[in-house]
């Protein structure tokens, strides 16, 4: 089996001391679904959480970690973090800003740290799966722990929750 090369939010973690498995996957075609990436993994979709960036007017940048088949709700967002309305950021933007290219994004080891939000249901799972901040390679950790390395909050955040 080909040895997996730790990416930045991996050593993070080694460094915060906290437990964590890296997880593999194929990556077919240039983007993935949470439920793709699930079924390449066997594992449930719900747990699967995909990394957003955001701008608003207070914070030039928002992080909004939210379950892969779910969609962040802007103004939820914007209220919770104290902006008076949130938008995505250009995709065009993303590597330059967090240092990760889209479906390798993951909230942990951007270049700069930003305010960021991870949605509510994380809280009831033992084990939630992000990006490890490459394409075919996922961080599965406790959510408790990624609040605490990314220095997030727990929110309502998405839309219908």
């Amino acid at each position: 089996m080909k040895e997996i090369t730790k990416t930045n939010a991996a050593r993070i973690l080694d460094n915060l001391s906290f437990t964590y498995n890296l997880r593999t996957y194929e990556v077919v075609g240039e983007h993935q679904s949470a439920t793709d990436v699930a079924e390449a993994l066997g594992i449930r979709e719900e747990i699967i959480y995909k990394t957003l960036v955001l701008t608003g007017q207070k914070d030039p940048y928002i992080v909004a970690v939210i379950p892969g088949n779910a969609q962040v709700d802007l103004k939820k967002l914007a209220i919770i973090s104290g902006n008076k309305k949130c938008e995505m950021l250009p995709m065009k933007d993303l590597q330059q800003i967090t240092g990760y290219i889209r479906g390798g994004c993951s909230p942990i080891g951007m270049k700069k740290i930003f305010p960021t939000y991870i949605e509510e249901l994380a809280s009831l799972e033992n084990k939630i799966v992000i990006s490890a901040g490459k394409k075919g390679l996922q961080i599965e950790m406790n959510p408790q722990d990624l609040i605490k390395a990314t220095d997030a909050i727990f929110a309502d955040i998405i839309i219908g929750a």
